[in-house]
Protein backbone atom coordinates (compact mmCIF):
# COMPACT_ATOMS: atom_id res chain seq x y z
CA UNK A 1 0.00 0.00 0.00
CA UNK A 2 1.46 3.55 -1.24
CA UNK A 3 1.38 6.02 1.82
CA UNK A 4 -1.18 8.42 -0.45
CA UNK A 5 -3.25 4.79 -0.56
CA UNK A 6 -3.12 4.76 3.39
CA UNK A 7 -3.69 8.12 3.93
CA UNK A 8 -6.71 7.59 1.62
CA UNK A 9 -7.59 4.42 3.70
CA UNK A 10 -7.18 5.50 7.41
CA UNK A 11 -9.95 6.70 9.43
CA UNK A 12 -11.08 7.20 12.68
CA UNK A 13 -12.53 3.86 13.77
CA UNK A 14 -15.67 4.21 16.59
CA UNK A 15 -16.27 0.52 17.54
CA UNK A 16 -13.47 -2.15 17.71
CA UNK A 17 -13.70 -5.82 17.70
CA UNK A 18 -12.51 -6.94 21.26
CA UNK A 19 -11.67 -10.81 19.62
CA UNK A 20 -9.39 -9.68 17.02
CA UNK A 21 -5.91 -8.80 18.50
CA UNK A 22 -2.81 -7.30 16.75
CA UNK A 23 -0.03 -9.70 16.25
CA UNK A 24 2.60 -9.50 18.89
CA UNK A 25 5.36 -8.15 15.85
CA UNK A 26 3.23 -6.39 13.91
CA UNK A 27 2.52 -4.20 17.53
CA UNK A 28 5.80 -4.15 18.02
CA UNK A 29 6.74 -2.75 15.04
CA UNK A 30 4.46 0.25 15.16
CA UNK A 31 5.67 1.16 18.81
CA UNK A 32 9.02 1.17 16.88
CA UNK A 33 8.16 3.54 14.52
CA UNK A 34 6.72 5.87 16.93
CA UNK A 35 9.97 5.57 18.96
CA UNK A 36 11.57 6.71 15.91
CA UNK A 37 9.04 9.86 15.58
CA UNK A 38 10.18 13.07 14.60
CA UNK A 39 10.86 15.96 17.14
CA UNK A 40 11.61 19.54 17.09
CA UNK A 41 15.76 19.53 17.63
CA UNK A 42 15.36 15.18 18.27
CA UNK A 43 14.08 16.54 21.77
CA UNK A 44 12.05 13.76 22.12
CA UNK A 45 9.91 14.92 25.01
CA UNK A 46 7.28 12.31 25.52
CA UNK A 47 6.97 9.09 27.21
CA UNK A 48 3.98 6.29 26.36
CA UNK A 49 1.61 3.70 28.14
CA UNK A 50 1.03 0.95 26.46
CA UNK A 51 -1.56 -1.50 27.32
CA UNK A 52 -2.70 -4.74 25.79
CA UNK A 53 -4.50 -6.80 27.74
CA UNK A 54 -7.80 -6.00 29.83
CA UNK A 55 -6.00 -5.09 33.22
CA UNK A 56 -4.27 -2.51 31.51
CA UNK A 57 -6.65 -1.28 29.31
CA UNK A 58 -9.13 -0.97 32.42
CA UNK A 59 -6.85 1.22 34.32
CA UNK A 60 -6.90 3.66 31.42
CA UNK A 61 -10.63 3.17 30.90
CA UNK A 62 -11.05 4.77 34.26
CA UNK A 63 -10.09 8.06 32.64
CA UNK A 64 -13.43 7.52 29.92
CA UNK A 65 -15.82 6.98 32.66
CA UNK A 66 -18.97 9.96 33.58
CA UNK A 67 -18.45 12.29 31.38
CA UNK A 68 -16.69 10.48 28.50
CA UNK A 69 -18.39 7.37 28.88
CA UNK A 70 -18.66 7.17 25.13
CA UNK A 71 -15.03 6.76 24.79
CA UNK A 72 -15.22 3.74 27.31
CA UNK A 73 -15.76 0.93 24.92
CA UNK A 74 -13.28 1.89 22.40
CA UNK A 75 -10.15 2.01 24.94
CA UNK A 76 -11.55 -1.64 26.37
CA UNK A 77 -12.39 -3.43 23.19
CA UNK A 78 -9.40 -2.33 21.29
CA UNK A 79 -6.56 -4.71 20.65
CA UNK A 80 -3.98 -2.09 22.20
CA UNK A 81 -4.28 1.72 23.67
CA UNK A 82 -1.70 3.69 24.41
CA UNK A 83 -1.10 6.85 26.92
CA UNK A 84 1.02 9.68 24.98
CA UNK A 85 2.45 11.56 27.94
CA UNK A 86 4.03 15.01 27.96
CA UNK A 87 6.66 16.16 30.37
CA UNK A 88 5.10 19.07 32.78
CA UNK A 89 8.98 20.35 31.52
CA UNK A 90 11.83 19.80 29.70
CA UNK A 91 14.46 19.66 31.92
CA UNK A 92 18.23 20.01 31.16
CA UNK A 93 18.70 16.12 32.35
CA UNK A 94 16.10 15.25 29.54
CA UNK A 95 17.72 16.88 26.77
CA UNK A 96 20.91 15.65 28.05
CA UNK A 97 20.17 12.26 28.11
CA UNK A 98 19.02 12.79 24.24
CA UNK A 99 22.70 14.36 23.46
CA UNK A 100 24.49 11.31 25.38
CA UNK A 101 22.30 9.02 23.26
CA UNK A 102 23.08 10.49 20.05
CA UNK A 103 26.82 10.54 20.88
CA UNK A 104 26.68 7.15 21.72
CA UNK A 105 24.95 6.60 17.90
CA UNK A 106 28.06 8.06 16.96
CA UNK A 107 26.44 11.90 15.52
CA UNK A 108 29.46 13.62 17.04
CA UNK A 109 32.65 13.85 15.90
CA UNK A 110 34.07 15.50 18.98
CA UNK A 111 32.66 16.40 22.52
CA UNK A 112 32.83 19.93 21.54
CA UNK A 113 30.54 19.11 18.65
CA UNK A 114 28.69 16.84 21.20
CA UNK A 115 28.74 20.31 23.45
CA UNK A 116 27.59 22.87 21.17
CA UNK A 117 24.42 20.77 20.20
CA UNK A 118 23.40 20.43 23.68
CA UNK A 119 23.32 24.14 23.93
CA UNK A 120 21.72 24.78 20.75
CA UNK A 121 18.93 22.34 22.01
CA UNK A 122 18.91 24.10 24.75
CA UNK A 123 18.33 27.35 23.39
CA UNK A 124 15.13 26.59 21.45
CA UNK A 125 13.79 24.83 24.45
CA UNK A 126 14.41 28.18 26.04
CA UNK A 127 12.25 30.28 23.26
CA UNK A 128 9.73 28.70 24.35
CA UNK A 129 10.02 28.44 28.53
CA UNK A 130 11.06 32.18 28.64
CA UNK A 131 7.31 32.68 27.52
CA UNK A 132 6.56 30.86 30.04
CA UNK A 133 5.54 27.07 31.57
CA UNK A 134 2.33 27.08 29.85
CA UNK A 135 4.32 27.75 26.54
CA UNK A 136 7.18 25.17 26.94
CA UNK A 137 4.22 22.94 27.63
CA UNK A 138 2.32 23.50 24.19
CA UNK A 139 5.79 23.08 22.55
CA UNK A 140 6.27 20.18 23.98
CA UNK A 141 2.68 18.91 23.13
CA UNK A 142 3.37 19.51 19.36
CA UNK A 143 6.07 17.06 19.89
CA UNK A 144 3.39 14.50 20.48
CA UNK A 145 0.88 15.43 18.07
CA UNK A 146 3.47 14.65 15.55
CA UNK A 147 4.61 11.23 17.00
CA UNK A 148 0.37 10.56 16.60
CA UNK A 149 0.65 11.56 12.95
CA UNK A 150 3.21 8.97 12.20
CA UNK A 151 1.79 5.90 14.44
CA UNK A 152 -2.05 6.72 12.54
CA UNK A 153 -0.21 6.45 9.39
CA UNK A 154 1.74 3.81 10.28
CA UNK A 155 -1.12 1.87 11.16
CA UNK A 156 -3.04 2.76 7.97
CA UNK A 157 -0.18 1.22 6.13
CA UNK A 158 -0.41 -2.28 8.46
CA UNK A 159 -4.14 -2.13 7.93
CA UNK A 160 -4.77 -1.53 11.48
CA UNK A 161 -7.73 0.39 12.64
CA UNK A 162 -7.00 3.20 14.94
CA UNK A 163 -9.14 6.17 17.04
CA UNK A 164 -7.12 8.91 18.61
CA UNK A 165 -9.01 10.24 22.03
CA UNK A 166 -8.56 13.39 23.25
CA UNK A 167 -11.92 12.84 25.26
CA UNK A 168 -11.05 11.42 28.34
CA UNK A 169 -10.51 12.87 31.78
CA UNK A 170 -6.84 13.77 32.58
CA UNK A 171 -6.47 14.28 35.78
CA UNK A 172 -8.38 10.80 36.73
CA UNK A 173 -5.82 9.10 34.33
CA UNK A 174 -2.84 10.94 35.32
CA UNK A 175 -3.87 9.96 39.41
CA UNK A 176 -4.49 6.04 38.12
CA UNK A 177 -0.97 5.62 36.60
CA UNK A 178 1.34 8.05 38.38
CA UNK A 179 2.06 10.16 35.79
CA UNK A 180 2.44 13.50 37.81
CA UNK A 181 5.06 11.81 40.37
CA UNK A 182 7.02 11.04 37.12
CA UNK A 183 6.77 14.95 36.23
CA UNK A 184 4.49 13.86 33.34
CA UNK A 185 0.88 14.81 31.95
CA UNK A 186 -1.58 12.47 29.86
CA UNK A 187 -2.42 14.51 26.59
CA UNK A 188 -4.12 11.89 24.21
CA UNK A 189 -4.86 8.32 24.26
CA UNK A 190 -4.85 6.46 20.92
CA UNK A 191 -7.03 2.87 20.73
CA UNK A 192 -5.44 0.14 17.88
CA UNK A 193 -7.06 -2.97 16.90
CA UNK A 194 -9.71 -4.15 14.47
CA UNK A 195 -12.96 -2.40 13.19
CA UNK A 196 -16.50 -3.86 14.32
CA UNK A 197 -17.66 -3.54 10.82
CA UNK A 198 -21.34 -3.49 12.36
CA UNK A 199 -21.22 -1.14 14.89
CA UNK A 200 -18.89 1.13 13.42
CA UNK A 201 -20.88 3.98 11.83
CA UNK A 202 -17.87 5.87 10.81
CA UNK A 203 -16.81 2.75 8.47
CA UNK A 204 -18.62 3.09 5.38
CA UNK A 205 -18.86 6.97 5.20
CA UNK A 206 -16.88 8.59 2.37
CA UNK A 207 -13.69 10.39 3.68
CA UNK A 208 -14.22 13.94 3.15
CA UNK A 209 -11.55 16.87 3.43
CA UNK A 210 -11.38 20.45 2.16
CA UNK A 211 -10.31 20.55 -1.74
CA UNK A 212 -6.09 21.16 -3.27
CA UNK A 213 -7.17 24.71 -3.68
CA UNK A 214 -7.93 25.41 -0.62
CA UNK A 215 -5.78 23.75 1.87
CA UNK A 216 -2.54 24.68 -0.51
CA UNK A 217 -0.86 27.92 -1.72
CA UNK A 218 1.38 27.18 -4.63
CA UNK A 219 4.64 29.97 -5.10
Amino acid sequence: MSIVDAARARYTTKAFDPSKKIPESLAADLLETLRLSASSTNSQPWHFVVAKDDAGKARIAKGTQGTYAFNEGKVKNASHVLVFCAPKEVSDEHLWQVTEQEAKDGRYPSDEVKTDSFEKRKFFRNLHRDAGPVAESAWAAKQLYLALGSLLLAAAAEGVDACPIEGFDPEALDAELGLAEKGLTSLVLVALGYRDAEADFNVGLSKSRLPHDVVFTEL
